[in-house]
């Protein structure tokens, strides 16, 4: 499985839940075996790497945004702000 691959993955995912966690991407792609396209932040824990964020990014750069705080991207709604991240 590519970027691609999982990022379309993703994207169907949040299509049929409403939003997707982090968490859930990463344990998906260790189970996947796809592993390099993740990163190690700087708390030591595993999150999307570069190259998986901008394959999602193509499929939704208007449509979604990230919840920081909780970690997980849902569908823009109009009170949310111009910008990728959201407040919740």
């Amino acid at each position: 499985m590519d970027a691609k691959l999982l990022a379309t993955w993703m994207q169907f995912e949040l299509e049929k839940q409403g939003c997707l966690y982090q968490d859930d991407v990463v344990d998906h792609a260790v189970k996947s075996c796809t592993e390099e396209l993740l990163r190690e932040n700087a708390d030591g824990n595993q999150v999307l790497g570069r190259k998986l964020l901008n394959e999602f990014k193509k499929l939704n750069a208007d449509t979604v945004v990230w919840v920081r705080p909780d970690k997980y991207w849902r569908f823009r709604v109009p009170e949310d702000e111009d910008g990728r991240d959201a407040r919740g």
